[in-house]
């Protein structure tokens, strides 16, 4: 998966470097989780579809109108090949832009869903505990049993029910 990563990273310092920015990430981001389905790339992959036929349908299946940049982007990723790297491009442009505006990405993974008032006072928490602003997205994860499981960029803050059980299961052990 390095490879994809080192294809990704110009592309995504380019677009950055262009001055797009939050609402551009958007749309790269919705770009991106239409370029990860199968069907699409292998209709793009196919030698008698052309990158204007591709950048249609990619268009049609957004529905919202692209910024310039975004299909300036968009048509030179499909004249050079590069749709199969879209996810990961989109995932470094956003760690730029999250980087510029010092906001960071955090999946927080909870046992049971989280209201929108409790998610307000765990995120004011763990900006604190995080030392920066924080993006929060919420993952169900009914294997935790309870509690919550933290991730910021290479960071993880596991609080969860699962967790203290393994650690005790390993006192125990040991």
């Amino acid at each position: 998966m390095a490879e994809l990563a080192t294809i990704a990273r110009p592309y995504a310092e380019a677009l950055f470097k262009a001055g797009a920015g939050a609402a551009e990430a958007e749309q790269v981001n919705a770009l991106a989780a239409v370029a990860a389905d199968a069907q699409l790339r292998q209709f793009a992959d196919n030698p008698k579809v052309t990158s204007q036929q591709v950048f249609d349908v990619i268009g049609a299946v957004v529905k919202t109108p692209l910024a310039p940049k975004v299909a300036g982007f968009l048509r030179t990723l499909l004249d050079n090949g590069r749709l199969a790297a879209l996810p990961e491009i989109a995932s470094q442009f956003q760690a730029l832009v999250n980087a510029k505006s010092g906001v960071s990405d955090a999946v927080i993974e909870s046992a049971y869903p989280i209201d929108a008032s409790a998610l307000g006072d765990v995120v004011a928490t763990l900006e604190k505990r995080f030392g920066r602003k924080l993006k929060a997205t919420v993952a169900v994860k009914p294997e935790l049993i309870g509690g919550i499981r933290v991730v910021v960029g290479d960071e993880v803050l596991d609080t969860s029910v699962r967790a203290r059980l393994e650690q005790m299961k390993t006192a125990l052990v040991a």
